[in-house]
């Protein structure tokens, strides 16, 4: 029997694929959906994650079919084509990406049909079918992704032996995907490797279509785009590699390390690279020392976040920040092979600690979780609770950390508590950041 998701942390395929060509300069979506469904993709998915907005084609301004009975029963692929020529006469972009939603391809509209139909209009035009049937938003973003890489981007025989592309990163669902992907980049740099990213700062359509070139994939998940990675090794001959999300010094170099064994740079160069940030890195951790020690900044940690975050923050909680990992939960759907690599993430850790780790997307899991970790007080004389505890999670967990009397650290969507620019907890920088969040929060009192 299927369970109920309570207040699910994700979109469907079309809010995956949204938020990819929103977060594409020059793409612009064309919605064949009911009426409303990219709005409330906007309206869901826009605050969650850090109030990310629009963008020049979202939320009011995305150009829709908006069917309605008329198209359900006739049929809706006239109407597509329509939509089609007045989207590319009235916005303006390089390409245009025909997207689908459930009742579209519920009545069996062709929208690739439609799509090659008109290849001859003067715009690259691209068609995915999204509906929410055929998965989450992680899935949404895979789609497009997959067709771009075997539709767009260039084939190339000759590869930059220093250009990597990293994806695996899904705009919005991670909220602090534009700051960490550009620390990706800058740590990619201090090893002399060039990272095409897609969706990151000052990147546009041509780079995307240059992806080609590279000599090797870095895929920044352990589960999602599945489907991406594989296109790209059979069309374009890249191999790729899988690493997730690197938070602190300690990850960071592990990351580079493994890219740089796979690009043939020695582990001699990738050290000597880190030497000044390393330490730079401990200045700062030598600065909170010992405060630290004074008044006991040591915490339990508890995480509730998607796969991508989940496994690096509790590296992070108990290798760098010295606290003890003592329940993670991990918010995506997963499969049973998906399980397994993720589970390998949480040994090892140089604390010789680790976690229970659950796998539930339920917003009201946690507590049932939680419940079931430490032993109640029933009375006794001598008791020691489960604190003092930081609860690194989304807004969901809002409640459950006021009731308990925890404080939270939003990390992973949604987070609507705050405002997000550029803001990363990916790598070095990203690491610094995160640190200075969690310790602010127990001093914010004082």
């Amino acid at each position: 029997m299927s369970t109920i998701v309570d207040r699910p942390r994700y979109d469907c395929a079309l809010g995956g694929a949204l938020a990819l060509m929103r977060a594409m300069r020059r793409a612009i979506p064309i919605v064949h959906a009911s009426a409303g469904c990219a709005y409330n993709y906007y309206i869901g998915g826009g605050p969650g994650a850090g109030y990310l907005g629009g963008g020049y084609c979202g939320a009011a301004s995305t150009p829709s079919t908006n069917v309605t009975e008329r198209e359900i029963i006739f049929g809706g692929e006239g109407r597509l084509e329509e939509q089609i020529r007045a989207t590319m006469e009235l916005m303006d972009g390089d390409l245009y990406i025909v997207v689908s939603g459930c009742m579209v391809e519920m009545i069996g509209d062709d929208i690739l049909a439609v799509a090659d139909h008109l290849q001859d209009l003067p715009s690259r035009l691209l068609a995915v079918q999204t509906p929410s049937f055929k998965g989450n938003a992680q899935h949404g973003y895979d789609l497009l992704l997959e067709k771009i890489i075997r539709s767009y981007v260039t084939r190339q025989e000759t590869k930059d032996e220093k250009t990597v592309n990293i994806f695996g990163v899904i705009p919005g669902n991670d909220v602090l995907y534009k700051g960490n992907l550009k620390e990706i980049k800058r740590l990619l740099a201090l090893i002399g490797v060039k990272a095409n990213t897609f969706i990151g700062e000052g990147e546009t359509l041509e780079d995307i279509q240059n992806a080609g070139k590279a000599a090797l994939n870095i895929v920044l998940s352990d589960v999602y785009a599945p489907r991406s990675a594989r296109a790209f090794s059979e069309i374009h001959g890249i191999p790729y590699i899988r690493e997730t999300m690197p938070i602190g010094f300690l990850q960071s170099e592990r990351f580079l390390l493994k890219a740089g064994k796979a690009l043939g740079i020695g582990e001699e160069s990738v050290e000597k690279a880190l030497e000044s940030e390393r330490d730079i890195y401990y200045d700062y951790f030598e600065r909170i020392a010992d405060t630290y020690n004074d008044i006991d900044l040591q915490r339990y940690g508890v995480v509730a976040a998607d796969s991508n975050y989940a496994p690096a923050l509790t590296g992070f909680i108990s290798d760098e920040l010295g606290w003890i990992p003592h329940l993670t939960m991990i918010t995506d759907q997963v499969t049973g092979e998906e399980r397994e690599a993720l589970d390998r993430r949480f040994t090892g850790f140089a604390s010789g600690l680790r976690p229970a780790v659950h796998y539930n997307a339920s917003a009201s899991a946690l507590r049932h979780y939680l419940a079931g970790s430490w032993e109640r007080n029933r009375n006794r004389r001598y008791y020691e609770p489960l604190s003092p505890l930081v609860l690194f999670g989304s807004s969901f967990e809002r409640d459950l950390a006021d009731e308990l009397g925890f404080p939270l650290l939003t990390v992973s969507f949604p987070v609507t508590n705050r405002v997000v620019f550029n803001k990363a907890y990916a790598g070095i920088n990203g690491g610094l950041a995160l640190a200075e969040d969690a310790f602010s929060l127990l001093v914010a009192g004082r």
